[in-house]
C-alpha cells in the first residue's frame, strides 16, 4: 500500500528486501535488479551493499564481494568507510 500512495526508489529496495525474507534471496536479487536499469539508485551504497548481501546468502562470494567493494566507493568519511566495510563482514 505504502508504494501505492509513495513510490519511490528507495521504497523499491526495502520491497527488495522483504521480498528476500518471504520468498528467498533469489526473489530479492531479482527485485533489487529491476531498481538497477532505471539508475535512480546510482550511487546509492544500500543498492549494492543489498545486492552483496543476497549473492552473500547465495553463496555467491566473488560476486558479493565485487558488490561490497561497490557499495564502498561512495562513502564520503573515512569513519563512514570504515563502518560500511565491517557491515559486510558479518
Amino acid at each position: 500500500m505504502l508504494a501505492e500512495l509513495a513510490p519511490s526508489p528507495v521504497l523499491g529496495l526495502s520491497r527488495a528486501v522483504a521480498v528476500a525474507l518471504a520468498a528467498g534471496s533469489a526473489a530479492g536479487l531479482e527485485s533489487a535488479a529491476d531498481l538497477e536499469a532505471p539508475g535512480a539508485l546510482r550511487g546509492y551504497h544500500l543498492l549494492p551493499a543489498t545486492r552483496g548481501g543476497l549473492l552473500r546468502r547465495l553463496g555467491r562470494t566473488a560476486q558479493a564481494a565485487a558488490s561490497y567493494r561497490e557499495a564502498l566507493e561512495p562513502a564520503a568519511t573515512g569513519a563512514e568507510h570504515r563502518y560500511r566495510a565491517g557491515a559486510g563482514a558479518s
